[in-house]
């Protein structure tokens, strides 16, 4: 049931309101994460991943989840092992305690060596294939052989059809962890289906969002895209993206809207960028001027900082992740335009289907640029259907917050210690009774 929404034009803000009115994630899974209140002792976390100022989704993930549990639980009780990739070397917070150098076997068992002799309760690992060294990032599992303390890992690409070294690496990595993080229904079926994992080891908690208010994308436009209509993608670039086919919608658009921009904003992914440069950038350039739309579209060629992106999104009437593959576990873009209360227009795959269902949003084919440009067109058209979907995507995405997501997190923390505390107190238990048995049969 929706909280009611004023007229459009008027700025909304209903964090409160929504926060307690609406259930918890929804979750299939054995666990339920409820909000908990902050424990009078906080456990001490070790976060494994990547980290700000290195340019990633996991590394933007890893801060913004770092800085959620500092806010709910105090900023001495997290600290990081950060992930550094070839001959890369960054200005990290304080927070950042070891680097560990992606291709270095030797540098994961001196990782875990220091987290055994830090006084840390658990680890949690953010996994993703691309980030580790070895055979399908095999090298992080020597680090987690040697750990001796509880692991929580957050797994953020979970594939239908993994390579052998890919199965062997995640049937590993899920053996040797407490419990295991997903951020949709779809990957933690797939663990069970794919990599024969428990369901009742396998907790859902969705990608975390800032908490932004409901606002008219008028009262965000700069001098830039003032009196535009603007379409919004924004991330990494890279060629799975699929910006192209936005590009080639715009025609078909602007017969219809001839005041739209499509802005894309964002750099080029490090790992395409040292393999080809900025060739895809130039790739889409080159395209909106053949198709004469260049005056259209408009290229923020950074990475923009966390109020630099607020106000980008903010200011988006359509936001679109037109990605073209199905085999996309998580969007990080997609939660965040869904909690600025977007109208988005996405292709099916996984984490967008989950997403927007129910009128959530919009999905249309992959690589289909006139099913892009007649969705558009349909929205532009219509402000109360646009108005209804944006409220239903806001409403879901209150649900999703970073401190929501910060408190199931240490959920899930605390879970993991408690049943290896379990374990370990009846091992010691089994361990005293056949002594004791044996000295009886000496006797």
């Amino acid at each position: 049931m929706f909280v009611p929404i004023p007229p459009v034009g008027v700025q909304l803000d209903i964090r409160m309101r929504c926060k307690s009115s609406l259930p918890a994630f929804e979750e299939r899974s054995s666990s339920s994460l409820r909000v908990i209140p902050a424990p009078s002792h906080p456990i001490r976390v070790a976060l494994i991943g990547n980290h700000l100022p290195r340019q990633c989704g996991i590394a933007t993930f890893t801060t913004d989840l770092c800085d959620a549990i500092a806010a709910e639980y105090g900023a001495a009780g997290v600290f990081v092992i950060a992930v550094n990739d070839p001959q890369s070397r960054y200005s990290y917070p304080a927070r950042v305690r070891f680097e560990l150098t992606e291709g270095d076997l030797s540098s994961y068992r001196a990782a875990a060596d220091f987290l055994n002799s830090s006084n840390v309760d658990l680890v949690c690992l953010q996994h993703e294939y691309g980030i580790f060294g070895g055979k399908s990032g095999s090298h992080v599992l020597r680090l987690l052989q040697h750990l001796k303390m509880p692991v929580v890992t957050t797994l953020h690409t979970v594939l239908r059809e993994p390579d052998v070294d890919q199965l062997i690496v995640m049937q590993e990595i899920a053996t040797r962890s407490d419990r295991l993080i997903v951020m949709s229904e779809h990957s933690s079926q797939l663990l069970q289906d794919v990599f024969r994992v428990p369901a009742e080891k396998i907790d859902l908690i969705p990608h975390g969002i800032p908490d932004l208010p409901f606002a008219e994308a008028d009262l965000y436009k700069d001098l830039f895209s003032a009196e535009k209509t603007v379409l919004l993608t924004f991330g990494l670039l890279s060629p799975n993206k699929g910006f192209e086919n936005v590009i080639q919608a715009l025609p078909r658009i602007l017969s219809r809207h001839s005041n739209v921009v499509y802005i894309i904003a964002g750099a080029t992914h490090p790992h395409v960028r040292r393999r080809e440069g900025d060739r895809y950038r130039l790739q889409l350039q080159a395209l909106a001027k053949k198709l004469g739309v260049e005056s259209n579209v408009a290229f923020h060629n950074r990475f923009v900082s966390p109020q630099e992106m607020a106000a980008l999104v903010a200011s988006a009437d359509i936001y679109v992740t037109p990605y073209r593959y199905e085999a996309q576990a998580v969007s990080g873009t997609l939660a965040y335009a869904m909690g600025a209360g977007k109208a988005i227009i996405s292709t099916p795959y996984w984490h967008a289907t989950e997403l927007l269902a129910e009128g959530r949003g919009a999905l249309v084919p992959f690589e289909d640029p006139a099913a892009i440009a007649d969705t558009a067109i349909r929205l532009l058209d219509n402000d109360v259907a646009r108005y209804s979907m944006r409220k239903r995507a806001y409403l879901y995405a209150r649900q999703m917050v970073w401190d929501w997501v910060a408190q199931s997190y240490m959920r899930v923390f605390l879970r993991a210690r408690a049943s290896r505390m379990k374990t370990a107190r009846g091992a010691s238990s089994l361990q005293t009774a056949e002594k004791d048995t044996r000295q009886r049969i000496s006797l």
